[in-house]
């Protein structure tokens, strides 16, 4: 059962670190500036992943990198942000004089999404709803189902 949880953790983990990779990616399509992935620095700091700007106004990002379906199969609406996210996002903003903001990435096998808006415009909500920002509800969205082209078996939480 203990390297069964050190597997899964392992997965999450990964998972994690390639949702930031693709997350970097998207910034610079979208041409934020300064783009610095926080955990190069201090792992798990304070709410953020990532401290970026634009045109002038500085960012700080968590993002949230999950499979499509949870493990019974059924689409993973939710992307959980934390306790205290909005404590510990008033830290972080301070800490960087930046705006809190989100980046959630859903990956399936074949193809993934990206979608970004600010913490502000979840009113209160510790989760990102990525069914709402699916039908552009909540936030942007930066990509839409395209096609990766990595071998996802590793990453799936789907039983086989």
């Amino acid at each position: 059962m203990e390297k069964e949880n050190k597997k899964e953790a392992a997965r999450k983990k990964s998972l994690g670190e390639l949702g930031e990779l693709f997350a970097i990616k998207a910034l610079v399509d979208k041409k934020f500036d300064r783009i610095r992935n926080l955990n190069d620095k201090l792992m798990n700091e304070t709410f953020a992943d990532i401290e970026c700007e634009k045109e002038g106004k500085n960012y700080i990002i968590s993002v949230k990198a999950r499979n499509k379906y949870q493990k019974n199969g059924k689409v993973n609406t939710r992307y959980n942000l934390g306790s205290d996210v909005y404590t510990k996002a008033v830290m972080a903003e301070k800490k960087y004089d930046a705006i809190a903001h989100w980046i959630a990435i859903q990956f399936d096998k074949n193809s993934f999404s990206i979608y970004f808006g600010s913490l502000e415009e979840l009113q209160g909500s510790k989760a990102i709803p990525v069914d709402k920002c699916e039908k552009g509800i909540i936030g942007e969205i930066w990509e839409h189902d395209k096609r990766h082209f990595f071998d996802f078996d590793y990453y799936t939480n789907q039983k086989k």
